[in-house]
């Protein structure tokens, strides 16, 4: 899941010199790190919203990939049925998991 702040770091808006403080409330307030006190708080969201919306659509398109990951056995079982079975048998092994998730 992909919030504003990770759009805002990826977007680079934070100033040089600021600490992040990311509230409850969804909200961005950069704090100046020189010990004066001097907060800004971001007003204008949208285009760390449309950034929201494009990290979170990138994410999205990746859940094969995670699904997968879990699913598929360890490298050294991998490797072990490469040994055993040959490349063929293991590409067998490793389609059952890539035909459960397909790409999107």
């Amino acid at each position: 899941m992909t919030n504003r702040l990770e759009a805002f770091i990826q977007l680079d808006l934070h100033k040089t010199g600021y600490t992040l403080e990311y509230t409850s409330g969804d909200k961005i307030i950069q704090h100046k790190s020189d010990g004066s006190g001097i907060t800004e708080e971001v007003t204008d969201y949208t285009e760390i919203d449309k950034k929201v919306i494009e990290l979170q659509a990138e994410y999205d398109a990746q859940e094969y990939a995670r699904d997968r990951a879990t699913e598929y056995p360890a490298i050294a079982d991998q490797l072990d049925e490469i040994y055993h079975n040959g490349i063929n048998a293991w590409k067998a092994v490793i389609k059952v998991t890539k035909d459960k998730y397909p790409k999107g």
